[in-house]
């Protein structure tokens, strides 16, 4: 590490302090040497401060120190002069040019050569000085003519002499040891100048490849910030509580709290109101010092000018969009909090909390709770053991109307961590009749609570428009004014903001060093408790946080959506073509095959199939395939994530992959433009009549065979629903019929007879044949309604007609040759054949032009789905929290806090320590 120089600034030019905006400092210092080396080249500053004093007390005798010599390298050097204009060093370096040429030559020019023209100049300027004393002190000094510096007394006695004699020897001792130290640092500022030109080089050549990283050393205010963010977010199940200090900044709504910290940052960074609730939420403003006044939010990148309006402005837009942003629909204010960062010369360092102010009535346009809100969240804050607890007091309303007194009181009753402070003191003084009152107040006789010290303060005219500078302007003169310094009613340190400033930032740092380490011991107890936790449940498994395992997740997602790619065309066929025929088979059946075969010809067959299968191609056809092939998609992509959990998967992903697919199934558009094409492809298949071979012939007698015989499984499986259990069943099971069942069965059994001797009946039962069967029932002693008797007829018509389908199916089997001749002269006709192989064929072709359009569009356009949808998931937080959850994930987030904050507590307290 490098020494702090900060301290020898008057030495040091400007340059080194912008060593670290371009260069990494740590890599600097292994270029220089060891701390002892350096150690010995820095000056002993009590020797030198020793060494001034006697100059100062020695300035009367004669000599003054006053001039500066400040050449290029921006060293400023304590010359010693006899009243002299002060010597500059260009002009120095002339005068050294013009009287010793040859020296020049040399030194080269820069730094050093500057320097060693300037010491010469500094010599021969010395030996001139000592040579005029000792001229003057031969004669008397002219009385009229005031000299620059007295000359000596002539009549002083030889002791007196002497030691103006020594004490001049001395003074030239002291200025060749300054010099002698500053040639020092001169020589090794050369050297950080020269690496600084070659570590520039490299830094260049870095930011040109885009890899160069600044590294910015954090200030001890902002490493303990760090520590208080994540505790925000940190939600222990260990009741290890934050009990690190910050400052509490509490008050009745409109005594000024805002204004107040607004006087301590420096800046007018807070949205306000005539009147109106402005703090909605707590807001923590990290106080620290710095050589520029911005503000930046801990979640944004974005610097804000404070010395710019339009910056001010801004900030303030964005405090107030973000407090409202943080309050929930139906409430007024939130405990959500909101962290910014202040930083400017001058400013004390702390952390201060705003929280909204205390109202006692809730007004028009409040949620009802908003009073109670305010107290829990005042609460919840100020029961810290070690917050400090700035109480505002607005002066300018009467005392006994304060609220926050009495809850300060409870939080706080021995008064050990509260700062009172008593705002529009100006409106006090001039409404109050006795300023007696006042008084009363910041010396604690007033209220019941009690507070570490009392300040009374002003923060303005009341007009939001005024500055900064203004506002202290106006506080000073009032108080320089007042009767209430003048007549000793009030202390000099209990007035202004000023004061308050760095009593508050005293109070806070006490605090800070009085109670860190305790917590930090808190922490690491709450940390070995979490690791034994892990160890006994989870001693096989990595800790894993929420975001390490969804990055896990989404690899394992995309690793199985690239498997839908590998899915072979015959396999996409296969189930495609399964798929769509189960979906159409019943139309297929019962609209088109049905109805065609109840025709007396195969001319009117064809027809009618034609017919039907052409509307059914314009209509539905298209979109039935299109939702297959949707569907199918989905659910392959459901089966390989199914498949890929078997692989050792962690269940704790389910949720999460569950809510990826059906999310990227959501966003899914299927791309319908194929769709007019895909009519077109299906109407040409089944136009085809053409069976080229015998293969092709047996294949669509098979299909129609598995087609029928599934029929008819189906429809007596209804017909045995319909009339129960026969006689081996009940006998076997103990099971009876139902009284509906039993009505079923006698009709089954009426119409069975009639089926029998009209085996090419019509589909339909004409009505005298259904009142035949009625009448037949009743004289059984069996009351039936005709529409039973419709339906149980068409279910065993169903029967009958598959039945004899299927035994034409068999039939056909020898008929490929009578097909090659248009069955002429053949009594054997087969084209119910011919339809299922149109049917059978339209199918294949359709699969085949579905798979394309999955393999070539589909699959990728859901497979960028599915990086959207993880991308979207991954910066939503809450819906993280929502998909990965359980034990497991809450203990691992805990045991990531915990050391988080274990470890910035630690090193902030070795950086404390180190400022001690």
């Amino acid at each position: 590490m490098l020494p702090d120089l900060s301290e020898y600034n008057w030495v040091i030019p400007d340059f080194v302090w912008e060593l670290s905006e371009h260069i990494d400092l740590e890599k600097l210092a292994k270029a220089l040497p060891e701390m002892e080396e350096i150690a010995k080249l820095l000056p002993d500053l009590d020797k030198i401060g020793e060494n001034f004093s006697f100059l100062k007390s020695i300035l009367s005798s004669g000599l003054s120190l006053g001039s500066e010599v400040k050449g290029a390298s921006g060293l400023h050097l304590l010359l010693e002069t006899s009243g002299e204009p002060p010597l500059n060093a260009t002009d120095a370096a002339a005068a050294a040019a013009a009287a010793q040429d040859s020296s020049d030559k040399q030194y080269k020019k820069g730094l050093l050569g500057e320097l060693i023209v300037i010491q010469q100049q500094i010599q021969r300027h010395e030996e001139e000085v000592r040579q005029a004393a000792a001229a003057n002190s031969a004669r008397p000094p002219p009385p009229p003519e005031p000299a620059p510096s007295p000359p000596p007394n002539p009549s002083l006695s030889p002791p007196q002499q002497k030691r103006k004699s020594s004490d001049k020897e001395r003074l030239d001792q002291l200025q060749e040891e300054l010099l002698r130290t500053q040639l020092k640092y001169q020589r090794m500022l050369e050297r950080l100048e020269k690496e600084n030109k070659e570590l520039r080089k490299v830094v260049l050549q870095k930011d040109d490849k885009g890899i160069h990283q600044r590294k910015v050393k954090k200030s001890l205010i902002d490493m303990y910030s760090e520590v208080l963010d994540i505790l925000s977010d940190y939600d222990s199940n260990y009741n290890t509580q934050d009990h690190l200090p910050r400052v509490v900044v509490v008050g009745d709504q409109s005594a000024g709290k805002t204004s107040v910290l607004e006087m301590i940052a420096q800046a007018r960074i807070f949205p306000r109101g005539s009147g109106e609730m402005m703090t909605r939420s707590p807001v923590k403003v990290t106080l620290s010092e710095g050589p520029h006044h911005v503000a930046m939010f801990k979640d944004s990148g974005r610097e804000f000018d404070l010395s710019k309006e339009d910056d001010l402005a801004a900030l303030r837009r964005e405090i107030e969009l973000r407090m409202r942003k943080s309050v929930k629909e139906g409430q007024t204010v939130s405990p959500e909090t909101i962290s910014l960062s202040v930083k400017g010369p001058g400013i004390q360092r702390m952390v201060l909390v705003d929280l909204p102010g205390v109202i006692s009535t809730v007004t028009a346009g409040m949620a009802a709770d908003t009073k109670e809100t305010i107290f829990s969240i005042s609460k919840a804050y100020m029961q810290n053991p070690n917050a400090i607890i700035l109480c505002i007091q607005d002066g300018s309303v009467d005392a006994e109307r304060s609220i926050v007194t009495d809850l300060v009181s409870q939080m706080d009753p021995q008064g050990k961590r509260t700062i009172f402070v008593l705002t529009k003191v100006d409106l006090a003084e001039k409404n109050l009749a006795s300023p007696s009152r006042i008084q009363q107040i910041v010396e604690g006789k007033l209220f019941p609570m009690k507070a570490l010290g009392y300040f009374a303060v002003v923060t303005g005219k009341g007009s939001s428009g005024e500055s900064i500078d203004s506002i202290k302007d106006y506080e000073e003169e009032f108080f320089q004014n007042s009767r209430l310094l003048r007549d000793g009613m009030l202390k000099a340190h209990q007035v202004t903001t000023k004061n308050l400033s760095l009593a508050v930032s005293d109070c806070f740092w006490k605090m800070v060093r009085e109670s860190v380490e305790q917590q930090a011991d808190v922490f690491k107890a709450s940390r070995f408790n979490l690791e034994t936790e892990w160890k006994n449940n989870y001693p096989r498994l990595r800790e894993l946080d929420r975001n390490e395992l969804f990055e896990k997740a989404k690899n394992e997602i995309l690793d199985e959506v690239i498997s839908l790619s590998q899915v072979t065309p015959k396999h996409w066929e296969a189930i495609l073509q399964k798929k769509l025929w189960e979906r159409v088979s019943t139309h297929v059946i019962e609209n088109i095959y049905l109805p065609a075969a109840q025709t007396m010809n195969s001319g009117t067959f064809n027809t009618t199939v034609d017919i039907k299968l052409k509307q059914w191609t314009d209509k539905q056809l298209p979109h039935k395939a299109l939702e297959v092939a949707w569907e199918t998609l989905q659910e392959e992509f459901a089966r390989f994530m199914a498949e890929y959990k078997g692989k050792d998967q962690d269940d704790i992903f389910d949720k999460l992959k569950e809510a990826v697919k059906d999310e990227s199934i959501k966003r899914h558009k299927w791309n319908e433009r194929a769709m007019d094409s895909l009519r077109v492809i299906q109407h040409n298949a089944l136009e085809d009549r053409s069976i080229t071979d015998k293969p092709q012939w047996d294949a669509a007698i098979q299909f129609m065979e598995e087609t029928l015989q599934a029929r008819l499984n189906d429809t007596e499986s209804v017909i045995g629903d319909m009339v129960g259990p026969d006689w081996k069943q009940r006998w076997m099971n103990w099971t009876n019929r139902t009284p509906e069942q039993h009505i079923r069965n006698e009709t089954k059994t009426e119409l069975e007879r009639l089926l029998k001797l009209h085996e090419d009946h019509t589909a339909y039962l004409a009505n005298d044949e259904v009142t035949t069967v009625r009448k037949n029932l009743e004289g059984r002693g069996v009351e039936v309604d005709p529409v039973l008797i419709k339906d149980t007829w068409h279910q065993l018509y169903r029967r009958h007609f598959l039945q004899k389908a299927l035994s034409h199916c068999n039939l056909c089997k020898r008929g490929f040759y009578y097909y090659q001749r248009h069955f002429v002269d053949s009594e054997l006709e087969c084209n119910d054949v011919v339809l299922f192989w149109r049917i059978q064929r339209m199918l294949g072709i359709t699969a085949n032009t579905l798979r394309q359009q999955l393999t070539n569009t589909e699959v990728r356009r859901l497979e960028k789905n599915v990086k959207e949808v993880l991308e979207d998931f991954g910066e939503d937080t809450e819906k993280k929290t929502h998909l990965i959850t359980g034990r497991r994930v809450q203990l691992a987030e805990d045991l990531k806090k915990v050391r988080e904050i274990q470890e910035k507590l630690e090193a902030f307290i070795e950086a404390l320590h180190k400022e001690k």
